[in-house]
């Protein structure tokens, strides 16, 4: 869990959109995804392991996830939701 006022001051690299925690019924929904294969990064890395945690965009549209209680901020990293 990350805190709130350390939230409020992180955005998106790439549109500037405020994140929030990813609900856990996202995370479900994209694990599942990841176990059927063929989820990519923006940097078109595939991924292989579930992702624990995560920030969402406010449009929903990306995930960046956490690793270690660290948010991967980078556009090359995040996850297209849609």
């Amino acid at each position: 869990m990350i805190d709130k006022d350390y939230l409020q001051m992180l955005a998106c690299p790439e549109t500037r959109q405020s994140l929030e925690e990813a609900p856990a019924a996202v995370l479900k929904q994209l694990n599942a995804r990841i176990a059927q294969g063929g989820v990519k990064t923006k940097g078109g890395r595939v991924l292989t392991d579930p992702i624990q945690s995560g920030l969402v965009r406010k449009d929903g549209k990306a995930l960046y996830p956490i690793q270690d209680r660290i948010p991967i901020l980078l556009m090359d990293e995040s996850i297209p939701l849609q």
